[in-house]
């Protein structure tokens, strides 16, 4: 298994190796977005002028990830293909369909 580090993913030749081998990597968007909850999360915070004890983040945090570990393992697996490119296949359809539900902003 090959977990990437923060905006240093493989190349794409190398990830099809990596599939190829039956070698597991976990994409940087995936292992690295904790951070980016949990600034989230104190975001909501002080929007909402309600703060969550540590105890309460690392829970929410915890659900977030498994889902979406488990989000895009199912993904990868129905479809053969890699975490990235089911990450990014997911990324892109969450997106379309806020701008289906949403519409287009000027």
């Amino acid at each position: 298994m090959i977990v990437e580090g923060a905006n240093g993913p493989t190349t794409t030749e190398a990830d099809a190796i990596f599939h190829e081998r039956g070698i597991m990597v976990v994409p940087d968007i995936l292992a690295n977005s904790g951070g980016v909850v949990v600034s989230y999360f104190e975001w909501v915070q002080a929007n909402q002028t309600y703060w969550w004890s540590g105890e309460q983040v690392a829970d929410r945090l915890r659900e977030k990830m498994r889902a979406a570990w488990s989000t895009v393992v199912s993904r990868a697996d129905a479809s053969d293909m890699t975490l990235r490119d089911a990450a990014t296949c997911i990324a892109v359809e969450r997106v379309a369909q806020a701008h289906r539900r949403r519409g287009l902003y000027p």
